[in-house]
């Protein structure tokens, strides 16, 4: 294999930032492994992706299933090389009282995503240190930091992987592995309509894209970049920096 050719691992890359992900990586010269539990939009991711990289591959997972998340490694591992980098990206939540939330709900959405970041991350790390390093990048939500009522479990997930994020990065410190989190903001991955109101209450004057966190996804999986571990960049347009007075 060319030894210029980068891996890259992305779950819930079907649809929405997973997607972007993928498209953005494979235009920069990645070669993506994209996996999720929706086959059908994960095939049409792949045949996008691979406009861009025909080598590009997809696994269909629930990343929730420490078997199913050892076999999406191994095969990737298998069928491209090296994996230089993993983002974990797949993410579930349910708006639900927490007097009405049942303990099977909150258990599949913290399983989803917090408990498949801590399986994707050291089954990639055990092949990361054995190939001289590589970089992790674990998708948290300003959620982790400010609530709406009735998101306990979603917030509970997203602040969990805050704090995984900088213990793996002392884990995996000795291994050459770096580790960070991205907070994104109000990212419109959709096709409604945004009213202006949506715009000015971001410092930015505008919500966010998918293509804001492709791009610090990007600058994170460089290895110039490792001196960046252990972080959490939240990205999104100012707003948890801005005083919210009522009138």
């Amino acid at each position: 294999m060319d030894h210029t050719e980068k891996i890259v691992m992305i779950t819930g890359a079907a649809q929405g930032i997973g997607k972007q992900l993928a498209m953005d990586f494979a235009k920069a010269g990645w070669i993506p492994s994209l996996i999720d539990s929706n086959q059908r939009e994960l095939e049409i991711t792949l045949a996008e992706v691979r406009r861009n990289e025909p080598k590009s591959i997809m696994i269909h997972a629930d990343v929730k299933n420490p078997e199913e998340v050892i076999k999406a490694v191994s095969e990737t591992n298998d069928k491209l090389g090296r994996i230089h980098c993993v983002i974990n990206n797949a993410g579930i939540t349910k708006w639900k009282s927490p007097y009405k939330l049942s303990v099977d709900e909150w258990d599949e959405i913290i399983q989803t995503n917090l408990r498949s970041v801590f399986l994707f991350s050291r089954e990639a790390a055990r092949y990361m240190k054995i190939s001289g390093g590589g970089s992790i990048i674990n998708m948290a939500s300003t959620r982790a930091f400010m609530s709406e009522p009735d998101s306990e479990a979603y917030a509970a997930s997203k602040g969990g992987i805050v704090a995984l994020t900088h213990a793996l990065a002392a884990s995996f410190s000795e291994d050459r592995i770096t580790v960070n989190s991205i907070s994104p903001g109000w990212i419109h991955a959709g096709d409604d309509e945004l009213r202006k109101i949506d715009y000015d209450q971001h410092l930015s004057k505008r919500v966010g894209k998918p293509s804001d966190i492709s791009r610090a996804c990007l600058f994170l999986s460089e290895p110039d970049n490792n001196f960046i571990t252990g972080e959490n960049l939240t990205i999104d347009g100012g707003m948890t920096k801005k005083m919210i007075y009522e009138h």
